[in-house]
Order: structure tokens, then C-alpha cells, then sequence
């Protein structure tokens, strides 16, 4: 509460302190965040003593950003697109990875993972692990997608399912046994972690860095794979919240068609958006909930943002910090016996 004496009167009066408008405390100067994210692009190529930078380019919102920066902080010649498809990836992945590359006049190359995929059995083993759980399941005529219930409406435990979709339509949804789920996360990670030896296998070659495409957002919750697209050289957006990042996208004129596209990691052959595995709420609730628990805000100024009750608030922080709690292993430099110490 600010204490103010009004003038020609020696009154002391209570006026309410200002209220936090988060979206706006996120988006205000992108121009000088560009910059900066700039400035580091180029100090960090620069001390690796590399020629450029290597991007896995998905068709998303990140890959086109970090590109995009990229380009012009290094000049185009000195920046390569890979296009890193497999089977169960999204047509327009690959479509607006090029567009995106094309547009910037960044050389690009599509290089097809699914045989790296098949080699290790991945496709049949997780054809498997979908039949013990849905019966029904039938990989010619279905597409699966693995979801969990959303949070703020339904306030479930973290109960993940898989639903088969057929033209279009969820014909059926199946809740997953723990050792189901985690082996399906072993499998798909195989995914990300096969696009990162294609990347460091260009970049080595060309000796370029590694540039990775993670935001803050995915960083806080741990949506990442380690070793896979977290295992890159340089991480520009790191400290860039996703409702940044799309500030970001707006400022550097990206195709609308990339601004417009859910976010997701496009590893499913439904395409899944990561508010229906990773957030379970819409992403501007999710980086305002982050940015509260980051700065310490009090409760009330995060319902008049969120429109979400106290109740749901604490719930959904606690479900965050749960989150945070059990990935932490995934952000934690690998620790080093020593000798002698």
C-alpha cells in the first residue's frame, strides 16, 4: 500500500497500489530482448570459435524465432536448417520449416529420421504398448495422441491416456498403466534424441555450433529431452517465457501461419498440442502462473489476471511445483565424482 499526503492538507491517505499486469510485464520492450538475444547469439559463436549456427527447424514458433535471430545476427551464409521429419510428424512441419528457411534465405536440408527410428524397433514397440491398452487400436486406421484431463477444469491427478482418433474424430480414450507410460516416454524420446546426432553430425562437419530452440517455459516444467533437444550448444530463449516468444515472433514479422500453430512437440501421428500433455491449461495461464511463482506475486493479483479462483490458484501452484519437483533431474548438470576432495 503507497502513502501519500494530498496537497494543502496534512491528511495521510491510503491509495492502492497499482495492480500487475503480467502479459504486459512479459511483452514490454521485445525490440531490446531481440537485441540482446542477439548480442549473446554472436558473443557465444564467437567464443565456441565456430563459423555458425545449425538449427533443427520444426515449423514452430521456437525453431522460427531462434532462426530468425540468427540470420540476423549472423547473416544467412553463416546459419543452416535442417528439416528433421519422420512418419508420424505433421505434414506442415516440414512445409513450414522450409517456407520459413526459404524465406529467410537460410540453406536447408531435409533429413528424414524414421530409418534411424525403425532401426531401434521403435514404431512396433510402441504399437504394442498402445494395444495393451486399447484393444481396439488398429495403426491403419487410427492416429493416437497421449494426453492428460485438463487441470483447471477438471483439478484431476496426473492420469495420462491415450485416445485414437479416427477421421478426424476421438473414437475411443484409454488411461495408461505407469510402466506403460514411461515406456512410451522411453520411445519417444528416441525421436528428439535421433534429430540431435543428425544436428550435431552437420554442425561438426560444417563446425558450427549446435543452436537449441527451448524456452523458459519448457525449461521451468522440464518439456524437454535430455540429450535430445536439450543437448545443444547454445540455448538463445532460455529466459524467454512461450507468451515471449510469440511477443518475439510478432516483432520479427514471422509467417502468420507459424504464429497461428499450436505449439507441440509433434512427436504423436495426431498432432498433440502441448496444452493437452505438457500444461494441461492454456499457455498464457501456465507462464502467468510461472512468472507469479518467480516473482513472488500475492494471490489476489494473480486471480485478477488469471480470472482463476484462489482455490484453483493454489491448486494449480501446487501442481507446478510438483512438476518442477520431479523433473528436476532433467535440467541438473550431470554430477562428477572427484577424486581427493
Amino acid at each position: 500500500m503507497n502513502i501519500k499526503i494530498t496537497s494543502g492538507e496534512n491528511i495521510m491517505q491510503e491509495t492502492e497500489e497499482p495492480s500487475v499486469k503480467i502479459t504486459e510485464e512479459l511483452n514490454k520492450d521485445i525490440e531490446n530482448l531481440a537485441l540482446n538475444i542477439r548480442g549473446f547469439i554472436k558473443s557465444q559463436i564467437s567464443g565456441f570459435k565456430k563459423k555458425g549456427a545449425v538449427l533443427g527447424v520444426s515449423g514452430g514458433i521456437d525453431s522460427a524465432v531462434a532462426l530468425t535471430l540468427c540470420v540476423q545476427e549472423l547473416g544467412k551464409e553463416h546459419v543452416y536448417g535442417l528439416i528433421l521429419p519422420e512418419k508420424e510428424s505433421a505434414p506442415s512441419s516440414k512445409v513450414l520449416g522450409a517456407e520459413i528457411c526459404e524465406s529467410l534465405g537460410v540453406a536447408y536440408e531435409e533429413v528424414p529420421i524414421s530409418p534411424i527410428v525403425e532401426s531401434l524397433n521403435i514404431y512396433e514397440k510402441k504399437e504394442q504398448v498402445i494395444k495393451r491398452a486399447c484393444p481396439e487400436y488398429d495403426p491403419a486406421i487410427h492416429k493416437t495422441s497421449l494426453i492428460f484431463p485438463d487441470f483447471l477444469d477438471q483439478e484431476l491427478l496426473n492420469v495420462p491416456y491415450i485416445r485414437l482418433i479416427k477421421d478426424g474424430e476421438t473414437v475411443g480414450k484409454y488411461r495408461l498403466k505407469a510402466n506403460d507410460y514411461l515406456e512410451l516416454i522411453g520411445l519417444q524420446g528416441v525421436k528428439q534424441r535421433s534429430r540431435m546426432i543428425v544436428q550435431y553430425m552437420y554442425a561438426e562437419k560444417m563446425n558450427y555450433a549446435v543452436c537449441g530452440t527451448t524456452n523458459k517455459t519448457e525449461v521451468a516444467l522440464g518439456q524437454f529431452v535430455k540429450y535430445g533437444d536439450g543437448g545443444v550448444d547454445l540455448e538463445p530463449l532460455a529466459d524467454c517465457y512461450k507468451t515471449q516468444i510469440y511477443a518475439l515472433g510478432k516483432h520479427l514479422n514471422i509467417n502468420d501461419e507459424i504464429m497461428r500453430r499450436p505449439p507441440s512437440a509433434d512427436t504423436w501421428s495426431h498432432y498433440t498440442t502441448d496444452e493437452e500433455f505438457y500444461w494441461r491449461m492454456p499457455m498464457h495461464i501456465m507462464d502467468q502462473l510461472l512468472y507469479s511463482q518467480e516473482h513472488d506475486l500475492p494471490p489476489g493479483v494473480i486471480s485478477e489476471n488469471t480470472d482463476l479462483s484462489t482455490d484453483k490458484i493454489e491448486k494449480a501452484l501446487k501442481h507446478i511445483r510438483r512438476i518442477k519437483n520431479t523433473t528436476e533431474y532433467i535440467r541438473a548438470v550431470p554430477p562428477v565424482y572427484y577424486l581427493n576432495r
